[in-house]
This record gives C-alpha cells, structure tokens and sequence, in this order.
C-alpha cells in the first residue's frame, strides 16, 4: 500500500503550505538538534507531514480542516499503534510562534517512544 502513496507524497511535497514550507526550512539536513526529518512520508495508507524515524516522531501541521477531524483521530490511533508519537500545531501557531514550535518538537525529541502495547 506504502507504494500507492508515493506519487501522492510527491505531488504534496511540491504543493506545500506555507507553515510547511517555513517548518521544513527548520527541520531539514538535521538543523534542528541533528535529527534527521522526512518530510511527506507515506506510512501505510496516511502521509506524515514530517517525521524523524530515529525517534519515532510524527510531526503534523494542521490547518482549519483538521478541526475535530475523526478521520484525524484514526490516523494518529493508526499511527501509534505502530510505535510512532504524533505532535500536531496548528498553521497559524506555526507562522506566528515558529521558535516556540520549534522548542517543542525538541522537547518531543527528547522524549522515549511509547511502547506500541501502550495506550
């Protein structure tokens, strides 16, 4: 299914948002405390927005849509139940207080993986 997704991933990599686009500039070739980040990433039927797989991390940049979203809350259950953490910022919280967005994917970093039995 991983590979059913890759055209998709790549048409999103060139049609990126502008919170995105100004987290990418932040997260690539390891800017952000040498963690290595994929941007865009199929995981079986979804696509991360970014994540750093040496720490199991899924970072998601939402705008309005994702509000309350149900099908959200199937991805992120989909997600880590395969070990991944999921942190999600809204867009307008990522253009305004990008540093602050920044510290806290550092924070999550920093932090263990669950368990996958977890939760």
């Amino acid at each position: 299914m991983k590979r059913l997704n890759v055209p998709r991933a790549r048409h999103l990599r060139m049609m990126q948002t502008e919170a995105e686009a100004r987290l990418w500039s932040r997260l690539r070739n390891r800017m952000l405390g040498g963690f290595k980040f994929r941007r865009q990433v199929p995981i079986g039927p979804y696509i991360a927005d970014f994540v750093c797989v040496e720490r199991m991390l899924v970072v998601e940049a939402d705008g309005g849509q994702h509000a309350d979203n149900a099908a959200d809350k199937r991805r992120t259950r989909y997600l880590e139940e395969r070990g991944y953490r999921v942190i999600r910022f809204w867009n307008p919280d990522v253009l305004s207080n990008t540093e602050g967005v920044l510290e806290m994917i550092l924070i999550a970093l920093g932090e263990a993986p669950p368990h996958p039995s977890a939760g």
